[in-house]
């Protein structure tokens, strides 16, 4: 019984991830940005912890738009009419995943960039 529960789930959690997938345009954006990354780090063969670091900042940007999403899906359940302070609440959920691929993007240029310069 506890194996069962455990793959619903499961299920669950990967039922959110497609709908997330299917309705945030973002989100794609972010995946084909975690492919492109992986891909240059099968290309300079990364070290473990330059692949360990590539694959947490990639974490952190999926979670933190995921995070968003259900944010802003939230108050347009609680909120539906346009009101203020839901306004600054989806500003700020859209913020925090502005930050986090920032800073992945100086992330990816710190590990890339070098390995770029030294074949060109």
């Amino acid at each position: 019984m506890k194996d069962k529960r455990r793959r619903i789930g499961f299920s669950y959690a990967w039922n959110g991830i497609k709908e997330i997938y299917k309705t945030e345009y973002n989100f794609r954006i972010h995946l084909i940005a975690a492919v492109l990354a992986i891909v240059a780090g099968f290309t300079f063969h990364l070290s473990n912890m330059e692949w360990a670091i590539i694959v947490l900042v990639i974490g952190l940007v999926l979670m933190a738009e995921l995070i968003n999403s259900v944010i802003e899906k939230m108050i347009d359940y609680l909120k539906p009419e346009i009101h203020p302070s839901a306004k600054i609440i989806k500003d700020v959920a859209a913020g925090v995943v502005l930050i986090t691929a920032i800073i992945a993007l100086i992330v990816g240029l710190l590990i890339f960039l070098p390995k770029l310069d030294s074949i060109l």
